[in-house]
């Protein structure tokens, strides 16, 4: 990877909810968390799954392989954690974004940010 800012933004929300998700992260709580998160968009699973396989080879992070699961009939999970390298890109990702923010907020004001953060449920500025 050239750039650890070259993230896009579906790689950032993979990249978060593997963050979020720590021991729990494998491909289907994986997609819930990426659904949460791109709300109101949806997410399908296929693109979960190619996205992870583009950041594994990219160095963003790692995968193995659990024991089979009796209730899933036998088959194993693919665990996900980030590399260095992967928090490392998933910071200046979200460095820049606050870079961002803070323009907003001053171009369109404290008010306006605030308005907007309790819309989303944050508070913000």
């Amino acid at each position: 990877m050239a750039k650890a800012d070259s993230l896009g933004q579906f790689e950032q929300l993979v990249l978060t909810a593997i963050l979020a998700l720590g021991d729990e992260a494998y491909g289907v709580t994986i997609h819930a968390r990426v659904e949460q998160l791109a709300a109101p968009k949806a997410v399908s699973l296929g693109a979960v799954y190619v996205t992870l396989d583009r950041l594994e080879d990219k160095g963003l992070l790692s995968s193995r392989l659990s024991d089979p699961m009796p209730e899933r009939g036998g088959r194993a999970r693919r665990y996900y954690r980030l590399e260095a390298l992967g928090e490392r890109a998933l910071g200046e990702s979200a460095e820049t974004a606050r870079r961002i923010w803070e323009v907003i907020a001053e171009v369109w004001g404290k008010e306006w940010a605030r308005e907007w953060g309790k819309r989303w449920g944050k508070e913000a500025g």
